[in-house]
């Protein structure tokens, strides 16, 4: 995602209010773990109902438990969904920018020239590769998913490769790039919360970020070699010449994605840069496919239904525009609400804080950094949450520990970030699939990166290397550590 200009206290006083006990805390999360489990996983529910359940009984815990004013608890709410209000909006930009980006014939170019140079072998690794460049680029993550990867699922249909590795493989390059992009959201968040240089920050994520994007690239490398030779016969100039048939395919509908990057790559907010892809989009669409003015702005309220005549095409290229966008939105909006919730009522600082009774060590208190993050992630839903609530518990630990600001920036960053999208209730798991059109835990075996990210973090805890002290030395030079 985009720049972070949300203005989060730094002194931990977010956290430093209700102090539920441990009963208290474990009662809503045991609820909403039955809830998603149970309702989403055996009854096969959307998610909406099961966090709607969760909401309601945690603020009932929450009133008549912990004797907590509804105007608390509301503004628990409101704190929440105005942390996260950057990620719905940029939600509802990205559902209408696909879709003036197909009629504009933007992501159909992608696709027929994709087509023409990309082959099983390589597909894969280079999805990684490229979509880790552009996130880097701009600093999102998510418009990186909601763009290119539009396009990559579109040809590695084509290609015969299955969605989910093509999913996998976006999401492993976009979340790499996203961590080391000093434009990224999550990346200034975790500096922030930390009291870290954001630069420091980045060099400090750096090795673990390079490992797991390195061994993500082999495995779709390898993935890469084992699909040679699936391309159905003639699937591929079908497609290729469905679409030139369908669009104007001139270079001139890469306007859009020239606009959108230029912008991001000068600064621009993710927000402002995707509004000005929208309305490059509505422009090429009327000058290249030429539609009405009122057709080319129904689009983007709408979404596209293509007539192509192939209903493999027809497929890729359909979007709900913005419109399409409510289902995705209203699951954001609930999660975001729960966690608000559960940070209002002091739960997920109680999780936090209950890790510090198994720490013994430097090394155990960043790989507890981790577990923390992931944990909050799964119960808050966002990505903003794991990264402050942990950042903003732990911190005067690590002092305690002689452990640079650093190791906790990049401990929440390199287990909070990339494992949202790997929750399907979680924002960034509900976003991805949505824009992709591959179901979260469909994706998530091939989506690499997401794992290998805080597994790669856990054992540079566990051996020190990379894990910077207060004396600018790696941890596991110091042999009189804390440990």
């Amino acid at each position: 995602m985009g720049s972070f200009d949300a203005d989060f206290p730094t002194d931990g006083s977010r956290f430093g209010g209700q102090q539920p006990s441990v009963l208290q805390a474990l009662a809503p999360l045991l609820g909403i773990v039955i809830f998603l489990g149970v309702g989403s996983g055996i009854l096969g529910l959307a998610p909406h109902g099961p966090l709607l359940w969760s909401i309601v009984l945690t603020g009932l815990v929450g009133r008549y438990w912990m004797d907590l004013s509804f105007e608390e608890l509301y503004d628990g709410v409101e704190d929440s969904l105005e942390m996260g209000l950057q990620a719905v909006l940029i939600i509802l930009v990205i559902y209408a920018l696909i879709a003036t980006w197909v009629s504009a014939g933007t992501i159909p170019g992608m696709m027929y020239y994709g087509l023409s140079v990309l082959t099983p072998t390589v597909f894969l690794p280079t999805t990684v590769l490229l979509s880790a460049v552009v996130a880097f680029s701009i600093g999102s993550s998510w418009t990186t998913a909601g763009t290119l990867g539009i396009a990559f699922v579109g040809i590695g249909s084509g290609l015969g490769i299955p969605a989910p590795m093509t999913a996998g493989a976006i999401l492993s390059g976009a979340y790499a790039g996203d961590k080391q992009s000093p434009l990224s959201d999550t990346t200034n968040l975790a500096a922030g919360v930390t009291n870290t240089d954001l630069y420091d920050h980045i060099r400090a994520m750096r090795l673990g970020t390079a490992l797991a994007l390195g061994v993500s690239v082999v495995i779709f490398a390898y993935l890469g070699l084992r699909t040679t030779g699936t391309i159905p016969a003639g699937r591929v100039d079908e497609i290729r010449g469905t679409l030139v048939g369908t669009y104007d395919l001139s270079v001139l509908v890469f306007f859009p994605l020239l606009v959108t990057f230029g912008f991001a790559l000068y600064g621009y907010p993710a927000l402002s840069s995707l509004i000005a892809g929208v309305f490059a989009g509505v422009g090429t669409t009327i000058l290249l496919q030429e539609p009405s003015f009122t057709a080319a702005w129904e689009v983007f309220l709408n979404g596209t239904t293509p007539e192509t005549g192939s209903e493999a095409v027809n497929s890729l290229l359909a979007s709900g525009g913005l419109t399409g966008s409510a289902w995705t939105v209203a699951v954001v909006v609930a999660a975001l609400s729960l966690g608000g919730l559960l940070e209002r009522t002091g739960i997920l600082a109680v999780l936090a804080r209950s890790l510090e009774r198994s720490i013994r060590g430097a090394s155990s208190l960043v790989a507890a950094t981790g577990v923390s993050a992931i944990v909050v992630n799964l119960f808050s839903a966002q990505q903003y949450m794991s990264i402050a609530v942990p950042g903003m518990s732990l911190r005067n630990l690590y002092t305690e520990y002689g452990l640079d600001s650093s190791a906790l920036s990049q401990a929440i960053e390199s287990a909070g970030t990339p494992t949202g999208a790997l929750i399907p209730w979680h924002a960034g798991g509900v976003y991805m699939a949505s824009v992709l059109g591959v179901a979260t835990l469909q994706y998530a075996p091939y989506y690499f990166f997401g794992y290998l990210s805080p597994l790669i973090l856990f054992v540079m805890a566990i051996t020190g290397r990379g894990i910077a002290t207060e004396d600018g030395e790696s941890l596991d030079t110091v042999p009189t550590a804390n440990d």
